[in-house]
């Protein structure tokens, strides 16, 4: 089957489509990479965001000719390492993961980072997320966990990745169409994608890379996916809308950032290697078991990416 990628489009719908582009990369300071990159992985180990920033430090080192030791610095939806980003030198030796679940908790009111603290060297991957239960779970369809749900407001548990992210955001919108579900919030993603299998929760909110592994054993059953049409990796699956509650655009994309202060060179610098790794066969084979394949998004489209999303997420929640 041909591998699932998304467009620029999907990612922020008409925004990114009318956002203009940076002016090409300038040559990059000379002496600049000299000595080794921190990456800050804003999420704790095993998750999503530690795997993507694991295997970006990976192929970009051999690029820029210099080490990339990485260092999770989890908390507080994100926000705890992109505090430590945003305040470290805007001197191209801190780098990090941006991701929309931290984008959503801005929203939210949580932590005190914005758009503009950041500058977005691309935008790599992006996929929908989904509703998982186990596979011994007494609800094997949508319809029958959404009446459950319906019937018991409140008694349904969620594994999510915290409060304030599109995890939480999407309990509070099925909330509004009746589908009320208590958020269980994890901070250690290996804790939160076995809580449905242990029993600890009813269902898990997750993309399906971060669970590939629970999926391919058949541990996790997928009832239904967040997005505007079927998933093509899982086409018995049907979207929210077929389920009577049309929630879409709510994406997790994940990014490489850096210090707003950043100078143009060695953010041209540093996106010319992040490009050169996401076009590789290796990165190709990674997005695809992980079901995240997009084209990279870059410049001011990648900014727009992310300062659309945080408008987007306060304006389903009416903030």
């Amino acid at each position: 089957m041909a591998p699932y990628v998304r467009t620029a489009a999907l990612l922020v719908g008409t925004a990114l489509l009318t956002a203009p582009f940076l002016h090409s990369p300038a040559p990059a300071q000379a002496d600049y990479p000299s000595r080794p990159i921190e990456t800050i992985v804003t999420f704790g180990p095993g998750g999503g965001a530690d795997l993507m920033g694991r295997q970006m430090a990976r192929l970009i080192e051999p690029l820029l000719g210099v080490s990339l030791p990485v260092s999770n610095v989890a908390g507080a939806s994100g926000n705890a390492g992109l505090t430590r980003l945003k305040t470290s030198e805007p001197d191209g030796y801190t780098i990090g993961t941006l991701i929309s679940l931290t984008v959503a908790s801005w929203a939210s009111n949580i932590g005190d980072n914005a758009p503009e603290d950041f500058r977005i060297i691309a935008v790599v991957q992006s996929s929908p997320s989904f509703l998982f239960v186990s596979a011994n779970s007494p609800h094997q369809t949508v319809e029958a966990l959404f009446e459950h749900a319906r019937e018991n407001p409140g008694a349904l548990t969620v594994a999510t990745s915290g409060y304030g992210t599109q995890d939480d955001v999407t309990l509070q919108l099925l909330a509004e169409g009746g589908v009320e579900m208590a958020n269980v919030p994890f901070e250690a993603p290996a804790e939160r994608y076995a809580s449905p299998i242990g029993g600890h929760t009813d269902v898990i909110y997750e993309e399906p890379g971060d669970v590939a592994q629970f999926l391919k054993s058949g541990q996790l059953k997928a009832l239904v996916v967040f997005s505007r049409e079927r998933h093509p990796e899982f086409p018995d699956v049907p979207t929210s809308a077929e389920a009577g509650i049309d929630i879409a655009d709510l994406d997790n994309f994940r990014t490489i950032a850096v210090p707003a202060a950043t100078p143009d060179a060695i953010v041209a610098r540093l996106e010319e290697a992040v490009l050169s790794a996401t076009a590789s066969e290796e990165w190709n084979a990674f997005c695809q078991q992980t079901y995240t394949c997009i084209e990279p998004v870059t410049g001011e489209a990648a900014q727009t990416t992310i300062t659309a999303f945080r408008d987007l997420i306060a304006k389903r929640l009416g903030n």
